[in-house]
């Protein structure tokens, strides 16, 4: 069964905008999938629809065989949301921050105390359960956020945003909790991102959105591909240059550049070995290799329409560390 499938899902609003146009992708159950796009692609509408926190206009959407539509009540049983804004209360502590969660997740009285304890002890807070949340730090926050999540042991967990207004350090450990969850607990995940690095680090698969559609779907390292090849660019002796001839097998050689020749190849990292091999057997010194693939950045780039929008992204993350530093006084 799928975790999550989304057909022919659309959401117009009363300015007749589409923000969401007819978009169609399933989630398998223990992945994690990404949505990346421009701003104002359609991410946070379709995340909200997920979540039942907004009605589509049309289509479907079916959490593990649930109807979104005709059973909110039920999907919310299986979800845990995270929005980009804060939500914890700065003025609780942390323990009585999850155990109001946990009351108003209906988690049972017998049970509630151990999955708070559980949860907050997974999420290297254990130690700081009872100082008031205002006194964490922004990723503590997260972290807390996630917490929740885990007390409610949702089998969907969906994130807006996750690391958005977070230090590079706190970043890195968020990244590690999430793949540890999924590992460990085999939580479905589905989030929205700006950040390329961490799309291309957790992500299974990831659909990149643009003007409301699915403009690209697949593996970081298919939608890579799809980009165009890779380059090798070996070192030579100059009279080797001039001779070499290699296989098609290989890969294809485009272009010189002084002692150096350039060869495009599908995948550089397994076709290296195998031309240091096939060069080596007829003495060809190789003085050093190099090489370079498409990022997501240059996905993003040809299937967005548009450059990485890293101002506007950077102005979102201003504003999130803003409010986590008021939180926290």
């Amino acid at each position: 069964m799928y975790a999550l499938q989304v057909k022919d899902l659309t959401k117009v609003y009363s300015s007749r905008i589409r923000a969401v146009d007819s978009i169609s992708f399933n989630v398998e159950s223990g992945e994690i999938f990404g949505l990346l796009g421009p701003n104002g692609a359609g991410k946070t509408t379709t995340i909200k629809m997920i979540s039942t926190i907004s009605r589509p206009t049309s289509g479907s959407i079916l959490v593990f065989g649930v109807d979104a539509e005709k059973h909110p009540d039920k999907v919310r049983e299986l979800i845990g949301y995270i929005p980009q804004s804060v939500s914890v209360d700065g003025d609780l502590t942390g323990y009585e921050n999850l155990l109001i969660f946990s009351k108003l997740s209906y988690v049972s009285k017998k049970e509630r105390d151990a999955r708070i304890i559980f949860a907050l002890e997974y999420m290297g807070l254990k130690e700081r359960a009872n100082e008031l949340v205002k006194h964490y730090s922004g990723g503590m926050m997260r972290r807390l956020e996630i917490a929740q999540a885990l007390v409610n042991r949702p089998k969907l967990l969906i994130l807006d945003e996750p690391t958005i207004g977070l230090d590079p350090a706190s970043k890195t450990k968020m990244w590690d909790y999430l793949k540890k969850m999924n590992r460990e607990f085999g939580t479905t995940i589905l989030l929205t991102t700006h950040d390329m690095a961490e799309a291309d680090l957790l992500c299974h698969r990831i659909a990149i959105m643009n003007a409301g559609k699915i403009a690209a779907i697949g593996s970081p390292q298919e939608l890579k591909m799809s980009v165009g090849v890779e380059m090798i660019k070996l070192c030579l002796d100059s009279s080797a240059i001039e001779k070499l001839v290699i296989p098609d097998e290989l890969g294809k050689i485009i272009g010189y550049e002084n002692s150096s020749v350039i060869i495009s190849v599908e995948n550089a990292e397994k076709k290296i070995p195998s031309i240091v091999e096939y060069l080596l057997k007829r003495g060809i010194k190789i003085e050093s290799i190099s090489f370079n693939k498409p990022t997501l950045n240059d996905v993003f780039l040809k299937y967005a329409r548009v450059a990485f929008e890293e101002g506007e992204s950077y102005s979102q993350a201003r504003m999130t560390r803003r409010v986590f530093a008021r939180r926290s006084r």
